[in-house]
Parts: structure tokens; sequence; C-alpha cells
């Protein structure tokens, strides 16, 4: 059984920056890529970034270009997501999320195969 645990979420000042970390289980890589995402309430999922579990590749939403870093540390069997340069935008429930399919677009968090509950990241002065 797959089972994604996000951690790491907080609140912050902008300008600030917060780890998240997703503990994955039961998860074999190579043929997934693993996602964060967010929701803001009353707006729609929206996709962060996305790493090849198997090639390591990376790719990000344009907001977040040069501020998000998404990595995978296979051993330890943990996602992160590395956000820097915190806007009161980037405030939303992070969800870590993984999937065969590579898509940069998703309506729905039940649209994954698999997904965590996720952590709340609130960005205010």
């Amino acid at each position: 059984q797959v089972q994604l645990v996000e951690s790491g979420g907080g609140s912050v000042q902008p300008g600030g920056s917060l780890r998240l970390s997703c503990a994955i289980s039961g998860l074999t890589f190579g043929t997934y890529a693993m996602y964060w995402v967010r929701q803001a309430p009353g707006k729609g999922l929206e996709w962060v970034a996305l790493i090849n579990s198997g090639t390591g590749t990376t790719v990000y939403e344009d907001s977040v270009m040069g501020r998000f870093t998404i990595s995978l540390d296979k051993p330890r069997n943990t996602l992160y997501l590395q956000m820097g340069s915190l806007m009161p935008e980037d405030t939303a429930m992070y969800y870590c999320a993984a999937d065969q399919r590579y898509r940069q677009r998703w309506d729905d968090l039940k649209d994954f195969f698999h997904r965590g509950q996720g952590t709340q990241v609130t960005v205010s002065s």
C-alpha cells in the first residue's frame, strides 16, 4: 500500500523560506512522476513542480521557477520542496502526489494515483 505523508508546513513572513517533506512508502520508483501541487482556499488545484523519479528531470510552474526546488532522496524515500522568496500568493495547502502520467495540469487531487493529506503553508506579515 502506497502512503505519502507531508510535513514541514507552517507560517512564514514574505521573503522567507520553508522546506516541505513527503515521506513515501510502498512505491517503486522509476516509472512514477512525483509532484507537488497546491490549493488555496476557494481556488482550483495548481500544479507546482514535478520530478521524474527515474531520470531526476524536474519541471516547474512559471510562478515558482527560480524560487522553489523539488528533489527526491531515494535512499530515504523522501520528496522535498525547498521554497524560497515566499510570497502571500504562495499561501495554500501543499500536497505531494505520485502518478505514472506526466502532466502539467491537474483538475482534481483525486485524479492522482497516489496523494498525501497535505501540509498548510501560510505566508503573511
